[in-house]
């Protein structure tokens, strides 16, 4: 039967605050199976696992910097001197493989290295069931598709490395490992049931359009010929000044962008970055030039009230009594929310009904919805249940 626990820590020190958290995760654990352990950039990553392996040990250890705070079963958890939270897993009949590693010369070429690496860290030489992922906010759409070349789609969770502040000071880890350019991954072989819930959760407007410009993958030039905040300011009657650079970001969290995938399932949100003199804009994922854009809204009401909601959707997918939950929440999203995190600190606990869980907050989330691909967005949720 699967055990996990979830803990925390905002201890001053570093390594005592990775050493109580390890501690407190580890308890009644037969054997560690995992341990997802997220931190802040106000804190000494290297200290915190440091203390976290005094604690730990051999056991697998994955994570990464996670924006301004974690919530946890006792509420939104941040820290002056920053903030560490575990969720540990034990389970007899579990085996994970952990790997990471930074970028190298290509990042799909590092995906397909990194899968290899996992299969051989758990011991096995097939196909697992599924696999978490965290990666820097540039190419995790490349790491994906290197891992997928080794062992096919199998379907994906995880997010990226954020910071507090978008400076890219984030960090991800492994047990022997920091960097701030690559990925690591986390393959899990079971027969117990995983579920993910991959949503957006925003409203579908009438605004759509034809991207008819990119400039690499990430830059947004042209939508229906138009420049992209010109056809932005049309759509929503934001002023121009709201997309300009860095106010680009914050104006479009209730008013992003999405692309639907090829069947209709999903709407993958892109999220405007920062606003460029020349009226494009950098968006936080991949887009390809003849695809529909869609103008998408939601009010910071429906932002809070989609945390429970999507907790409901994983619960009612599950077949078998939940065990742990890790659960994957945009770090733009929570900006947006604000002051009133501690209502979806709320929705989550009550809907985990004292089931340990931990949500952490990324700069991109990953997912598949309906068999479909797996793929990344912004301001989205990546919710996983993993049963007894």
């Amino acid at each position: 039967m699967l055990k996990s626990n979830v803990a925390w820590s905002t201890n001053e020190n570093s390594y005592e605050q990775g050493k109580e958290t390890a501690a407190k995760a580890v308890v009644d654990l037969v054997e560690t199976k995992v341990a997802f352990l997220y931190t802040s950039v106000d804190s000494d990553v290297g200290e915190v696992l440091e203390g976290a392996k005094s604690e730990l040990g051999t056991a697998p250890i994955i994570g990464c910097t996670s924006s301004a705070g974690i919530i946890t079963p006792d509420g939104f958890i941040t820290g002056e001197k920053g903030f560490t939270g575990i969720l540990a897993l034990g389970d007899p009949d579990m085996k994970v493989g952990v790997a990471g590693s930074e970028r190298g010369k290509d990042p799909r070429e590092t995906g397909r290295k990194l899968a290899k690496e996992a299969m051989e860290n758990a011991g096995e030489n097939c196909v697992p069931a599924y696999f978490y992922m965290v990666a820097s906010p540039a190419e995790e759409e490349e790491y994906i598709k290197g891992i997928e070349d080794v062992v096919g789609r199998v379907p994906i969770f995880g997010g990226s490395a954020a910071d507090n502040t978008v400076e890219g000071k984030w960090s991800i880890f492994t047990n022997d490992k920091i960097f701030s350019d690559g990925a690591a991954i986390a393959f899990f072989y079971t027969d117990k049931e995983i579920e993910n819930v991959f949503t957006g959760a925003y409203n579908e407007t009438t605004n759509s359009g034809v991207i008819t410009k990119v400039e690499g993958k990430r830059t947004l030039v042209e939508i229906d010929g138009m420049p992209a905040q010109k056809k932005y300011a049309e759509w929503t009657g934001a002023k121009a000044k709201d997309l300009k650079e860095n106010n680009l970001l914050v104006t479009t969290i209730t008013k992003p962008l999405g692309v639907k995938d090829r069947l209709g399932d999903l709407i993958a949100i892109r999220h405007p970055m920062y606003g460029n003199k020349d009226g494009s804009m950098n968006i936080g994922a991949n887009l390809a030039v003849n695809t529909a854009v869609i103008q998408m809204e939601a009010t910071v009401d429906e932002l809070i009230n989609s945390t429970g909601n999507t907790m409901k959707e994983l619960n009612k997918d599950m077949e078998n009594e939940v065990g742990a939950y890790l659960l994957v929440h945009c770090g733009g999203r929570r900006l947006g929310i604000g002051d009133r995190i501690d209502e979806v600190a709320k929705q989550l606990k009550k809907e985990a009904n004292g089931v340990p869980f931990l949500a952490i907050f990324t700069f991109g989330e990953y997912g598949v919805r309906d068999h479909g691909s797996n793929t990344t967005g912004g301001l989205m949720l990546s919710f996983t249940a993993f049963s007894k």
